[in-house]
């Protein structure tokens, strides 16, 4: 029988666990690449493909410390162009293109906004997310969720991104609970899962992935939001 804790509060990830970042990043580097006649010999698998490495990659320095915000919004798509042996002067341009094109394809991932009204009827819940702020706070604005979300941490505004312990000490201290009454949804193994449950949360991981290992990280691991529910009892 499945075993299901009681907790007081559930944080949920935004990119990629509410809203589908990964399909909005590729429409929009569609769009870029259809824009501009720099990528005319470039297939546009390989734009994608190479955004993607370089993007992680400065995320990943950038929550360690490693570069800055304006670094990162400078490198990845400099750096992109150079892996793809295009000129690389005209990336500001091109960045701001995109990130423009990247705010018309936002959208629920298949499941999560039914599920998500569903808990909100039963338990009081916030959003934990990494992300720049401006950027966060419209996604939030433009679907409605500063109205359901009794708190909201973005943790450019902490001064620390997930996996930092920093942030999640933070967005337990908003709830006024103690952290074993908290469940944490996500989609990310490193910024979600491991820096939640270090911290001492409860998560619940949204992923296709099959590593039994990584899965027993988390309480709970579904690919289907209808499984959350019945964990959660909704």
């Amino acid at each position: 029988m499945l075993k299901v804790l009681a907790y007081k509060f559930i944080y949920f990830d935004l990119d990629d666990t509410l809203l589908d970042h990964r399909s909005a990043e590729r429409a929009a580097l569609l769009d870029v690449h259809a824009h501009f006649s720099l990528f005319k010999e470039t297939n546009t698998e390989a734009l994608i493909d190479i955004y993607h490495q370089v993007n992680s990659m400065q995320w990943a320095q950038y929550s360690g410390g490693e570069i800055s915000r304006q670094e990162l919004q400078r490198n990845r798509f400099e750096q992109t162009l150079e892996k793809l042996n295009l000129d690389s002067s005209d990336y500001a341009r091109i960045g701001q293109y995109y990130i423009a094109c990247y705010r018309n394809h936002w959208q629920w991932i298949e499941g999560a906004e039914a599920l998500y009204q569903r808990v909100v009827q039963k338990y009081p819940v916030g959003i934990l997310t990494n992300g720049f702020a401006e950027t966060q706070r419209k996604k939030l604005d433009d679907f409605g969720l500063y109205r359901s979300a009794e708190h909201v941490v973005i943790s450019e505004d902490v001064g620390a991104l997930k996996p930092d312990p920093k942030v999640f000490e933070y967005a337990t201290r908003q709830t006024g609970l103690d952290k074993n009454d908290i469940l944490y949804v996500g989609d990310s193994y490193r910024s979600d899962i491991e820096g939640a449950t270090n911290f001492g949360w409860d998560t619940a991981w949204f992923t296709q992935n099959g590593d039994s290992a990584k899965q027993k990280k988390a309480q709970f691991v579904f690919s289907d939001f209808n499984d959350l529910s019945n964990y959660i009892r909704i």
